[in-house]
């Protein structure tokens, strides 16, 4: 019951001393190797549930030291001849015996068991659920739950000569960002599936780190506002990712491209759609996730202009019970917390302080790392000064312009951002809101400002 998937391999035949072998409940694949027969000492083999193909192996014929032997839900065919210990009742309470010889059809998913496992059900099965149950309850405190998994078999299995040919040898003209730890290149799979390959440069420091943790959290969570991991390729000199590909880039590209302009709604969507995955991390997940690094060039685009947020290349699990712990790791200058730039202290609140930040500079187009902002004055001070009455000097120019007749409208809505902006941005940690209650106050503003603008189209 660990999702394990692949081929049994004949070194199994080594195990010369084995007596119980239970690999139920897994995606295992292929034919069963003919080596498991040759093993005298097998009292109990239950290969239950997987995705077993082929014939039995012959050399389950002359294995007559097997108590317990389960193939059904697999796909096998064949017959067992010569196995004393499936009927008895010498060693098992099954059917007599009328010859020396048993044979079974294995067609489909019959099994072998179609007399032994209905006996052994009440003294096998139910003490083995009951122990798996009380071990799961124990593990829950601390990991992630299975169902939260993503099943290893769903993966792609991609070497690195496929990514290779996928992206043109790497080439610079399929180069579609650079970050901290390595590149991303666009690529096309045999399959014709687009994907984004994140190879990380392990001559950096901390990069082996960085695609360790960004495989441990992908693997791990699901969401519909966070880039899938389709695949993972790595070796002692390769390391790389094979993500879903976001055709529209970032949110940071949109925002300062001089060719595309975003209106107010679709900002607004955008940081719904981020907030929406913030709070999955820290309240929808059995363990909290902290992200660590929100920003908007982590913030990328789909086809259909949906936000999904990116890069968990220093992201965190808060252990059990914990609210924050400590971390040398530094995130980005402007949108770090200031307990994290200060003392290393990372929190779910840290994630909700760079998402005020993020939604002030949506709404703003002003990185916090501006050369207007010097000594005393930064983003956040300079749009805290502007409210309630002058929110007009701090907003993008693009999104209000005094002819528009939805003006007033716009300018509440900006207005409500940056005021919810303040609140998830305050210097103490346990004075910001969290992402729960920010959910709760974008669909407000998002609710009023559709109401305001009477459903009509607006001017972009």
């Amino acid at each position: 019951m660990n999702s394990l998937c692949g081929h049994l391999p004949q070194d199994i035949g080594n195990l010369k001393v084995v007596t119980h072998i239970d690999l139920s409940w897994n995606q295992f694949s292929g034919e069963i190797p003919a080596a498991i027969g040759g093993l005298q000492s097998l009292k109990t083999l239950s290969l239950a549930h997987n995705n077993f193909q082929g014939p039995l192996p012959q050399s389950f014929d002359g294995s007559v030291s097997a108590e317990f032997l389960d193939f059904s839900d697999n796909n096998l065919s064949g017959i067992i001849h010569g196995n004393e210990a499936l009927c008895g009742p010498p060693r098992l309470k099954v059917l007599p015996c009328k010859t020396s010889t048993i044979g079974r059809s294995k067609t489909a998913a019959a099994g072998v068991l179609v007399y032994v496992l209905p006996l052994l059900i009440a003294t096998i099965l139910v003490p083995v659920l009951v122990l798996v149950f009380i071990r799961r309850r124990r593990k829950n405190a601390k990991l992630p739950s299975q169902g939260d998994l993503l099943t290893v078999a769903t993966w792609r299995r991609i070497s690195y000569l496929e990514l290779e040919r996928a992206t043109d040898g790497f080439s610079e003209s399929n180069l579609v960002g650079k970050g901290s730890f390595g590149s991303v290149y666009k690529g096309i799979l045999s399959d014709g599936i687009s994907v984004a390959v994140k190879v990380f440069n392990l001559n950096l420091q901390g990069a082996l780190r960085s695609f360790e943790a960004e495989c441990e959290v992908l693997c791990r969570i699901r969401h519909r506002n966070l880039v899938k991991i389709i695949s993972s390729c790595s070796n002692i000199e390769f390391k790389a990712l094979v993500l879903e590909y976001m055709p529209n880039g970032s949110l940071m590209q949109w925002l300062y491209s001089h060719d595309f302009f975003l209106d107010i709604l679709q900002r607004l969507n955008m940081m719904i759609d981020v907030a929406s995955s913030l709070e999955y991390l820290h309240h929808g997940y059995s363990v909290p996730v902290v992200h660590c690094d929100l920003k908007p060039s982590n913030i990328l685009l789909n086809e259909d202009m949906i936000a999904h947020v990116g890069d968990f290349g220093i992201s965190r699990f808060l252990g059990d019970g914990d609210s924050m712990t400590q971390t040398m790791t530094l995130a980005t200058v402007g949108y770090m917390a200031p307990e994290y730039g200060s003392q290393g202290i990372i929190s779910t609140s840290g994630d909700v302080y760079s998402y005020g930040i993020s939604l002030i500079e949506t709404f703003t187009r002003k990185k916090p790392t501006d050369e207007m902002f010097a000594g005393e004055m930064n983003l956040k001070r300079w749009v805290k000064e502007s409210l309630p009455h002058a929110v007009i000097k701090v907003a993008d120019a693009n999104l209000l312009e005094r002819d528009d007749e939805h003006f007033a409208a716009k300018q509440e809505c900006i207005l409500s951002m940056m005021k919810l902006a303040m609140d998830c941005s305050e210097e103490a940690p346990e004075e910001r809101v969290n992402m729960r209650e920010v959910i709760t106050t974008l669909e407000k503003i998002k609710m009023n400002f559709l109401k305001d603008v009477g459903g009509q189209s607006l001017k972009t």
